[in-house]
């Protein structure tokens, strides 16, 4: 049985002597010393491969066309296909400028491959060549922006054979003088597989001086080789009316003044966000909805023609209320 150890040798036990406490100051710095020598020896070349490419991944491709110059593994490094998921070849928004056009056709399948996700092509690199290599190389693309709208006239996509096939998100940006049916026609059998589907016009750009505006791509050919569209962006397209809104909501939930809103938050208990800017709504379809029993947070009625009634009621009765978008509405007051 051990002696109880009184408190003057409890001291004399835990806190060390003067020499001993010398040798553990000796100690520490004599660690420090080796572990300062040792960080001054560090090489980056040093590090596993999966360690540096966690470091290069948070170059931008920029940066990483800059550093393959340093040496032979940091080019083996920077040009790994798993750097290159995500790409953007369009200068003007922050992406990669391609000078030479056959040497970008021949990186395609090694530098990107199997690991490319997402493209945006300006539209000097929308052409025949790269389509089809992108489809032949990169089978696990999914999202694709073919940028039209600096375009002064269409490629020619007569001998097109091969596009990209798993699109999931699919991104033109138009131009309203070039009509896009010269290369819609030979890819439509291509876009079964595409969701969400983002047609970019130049609403922004127009004058007030124009009064003819061309359709520039067919909505009903397109409408009817996407049968898995859930998604649709109509952003700035000029030509689009009430035909083309029929046409692309067929088979959808869709309302125009609300009547069907009472019916969709009953059947889709889940929804959260409601979109609902630039609708004809009336009061009576508004306040025929049991708000009190969904789950909307967020609200959007900018430029619509509520009244301060209807807004006081529908409000009142929203339990989990965060967001509220009313822009341009005479009805909001204090």
């Amino acid at each position: 049985m051990l002696a109880p150890v009184s408190g003057g040798q409890r001291r004399s036990s835990l806190r060390p002597s003067g020499s001993r406490r010398n040798l553990a100051l000796a100690a520490n710095n004599g660690f420090l010393a080796e572990d300062s020598s040792a960080m001054s020896n560090f090489n980056f070349n040093d590090l596993p491969s999966k360690l540096a490419l966690r470091v290069f991944s948070y170059l931008s491709h920029k940066d990483l066309c800059l550093i393959c110059q340093v040496c032979s593994r940091w080019r083996e490094l920077a040009y790994d296909t798993r750097l290159w998921k995500n790409v953007r070849l369009r200068p003007e928004y922050g992406g990669l400028s391609v000078s030479n056009v056959n040497q970008f056709i021949e990186l395609i399948g090694c530098r990107f491959s199997t690991g490319l996700r997402s493209i945006e092509l300006p539209c000097e690199l929308i052409i025949v060549p790269v389509l089809e290599e992108l489809a032949r190389q990169c089978v696990n693309l999914r999202c694709m922006t073919l940028d039209f709208s600096k375009a002064m006239q269409l490629h020619d996509y007569t001998d097109l054979v091969d596009f990209p096939a798993n699109l999931e998100n699919l991104c033109v940006c138009l131009s309203d003088v070039i009509f896009m049916e010269g290369l819609m026609r030979k890819i439509y059998h291509c876009l079964s597989s595409v969701q969400v589907l983002h047609l970019i016009g130049t609403f922004e750009q127009s004058t007030e001086e124009e009064e003819e505006i061309y359709e520039v791509i067919n909505l009903s050919k397109i409408k009817s080789h996407t049968p898995n569209l859930r998604v649709v962006n109509l952003y700035g397209v000029m030509f689009v009316d009430d035909t083309h809104v029929e046409l692309l909501s067929y088979n959808c939930v869709i309302w125009m003044t609300g009547a069907s809103l009472k019916v969709l938050l009953e059947k889709c208990k889940k929804i959260k966000t409601l979109l609902l800017h630039h609708c004809d709504l009336k009061d009576e379809h508004m306040m025929a909805v049991d708000w009190a029993a969904t789950h909307v947070t967020e609200l959007d009625i900018t430029s619509t023609e509520l009244s301060s009634a209807c807004l006081d009621n529908v409000l009142g009765r929203i339990v989990s209320f965060q967001y509220l978008a009313v822009g341009y509405c005479d009805f909001f007051t204090d």
